[in-house]
């Protein structure tokens, strides 16, 4: 995620700022799920600080052992669920036809992709190794071509083609910046995950309150019944 442990504690503790910021910023209830992307996000990261200790053996090995089991479940199972729920939650109530269909087929998607990854998790023992410049990490996870590009199009497809222009941007954010950080990562085992995840943290508390002025109820298009927060 970050290319050191201070590296991972600092943006971690940063980019859970900008979430607790988005996740006050919400106005309206469906929109909690994806304010609460950041700090998620940030949570990762300074979970992983705790792992690069692990693997330096700064804390004790059962501390380690917890902090590489959280890191596989945020990085795994559950990311492809919540990313399209949240998209969901965002656009609610959606619009007939394509919206709906394509909306349906990502949620139901990363569901599949998500128990897969869970099974996998729970299955056998989370591993990883510090290479270079970030961690490398080992879960024994079946068919994995297959789920990995699951994971990617409940993922980042959920929010390429959601209704909302600031969601577009961030799934194009997210998109590019994968692409730069797994290059880097092969050529260099040098992780910069970190500062794709700030940037994109940015955008959702940009989007959150841009999301202020809609219409009570109001998802981007149209009306409907969704309650807010505050009067």
């Amino acid at each position: 995620m970050c290319w050191s442990a201070e590296a991972d504690l600092v943006m971690g503790g940063v980019i859970t700022a900008v979430g607790v910021a988005s996740v006050a910023s919400v106005r309206r209830i469906n929109d909690l799920p994806m304010a609460l992307l950041p700090v998620v996000l940030g949570a990762h990261q300074l979970i992983e600080s705790v792992v690069w200790k692990g693997e330096q053996g700064a804390v004790s090995a059962g501390t380690a052992d917890l902090a590489r089991e959280a890191w596989a479940v945020l990085a795994f199972p559950l990311l492809p669920a919540f990313v399209p729920l949240a998209v969901l939650a965002a656009q609610w109530p959606l619009e007939r036809g394509r919206e709906r269909v394509r909306t349906t087929f990502l949620v139901l998607l990363g569901l599949v992709v998500c128990g897969a990854l869970t099974h996998a998790v729970a299955s056998g023992p989370v591993n990883a190794e510090i290479c270079g410049n970030t961690v490398r990490y080992s879960v024994g996870i079946p068919a994995a071509p297959w789920l990995i590009a699951g994971y990617l199009v409940a993922t980042l497809g959920s929010l390429l083609l959601a209704r909302d222009r600031l969601l577009r941007v961030l799934g194009l954010v997210c998109a590019v910046g994968a692409a730069v950080t797994m290059r880097l990562w092969f050529r260099s085992f040098a992780s910069t995950w970190c500062a794709v995840a700030a940037v994109a943290s940015v955008i959702v508390l940009w989007w959150v309150r841009s999301r202020r002025d809609l219409p009570p109820g109001g998802s981007g298009k149209q009306q409907g019944t969704v309650p807010e927060l505050v009067p």
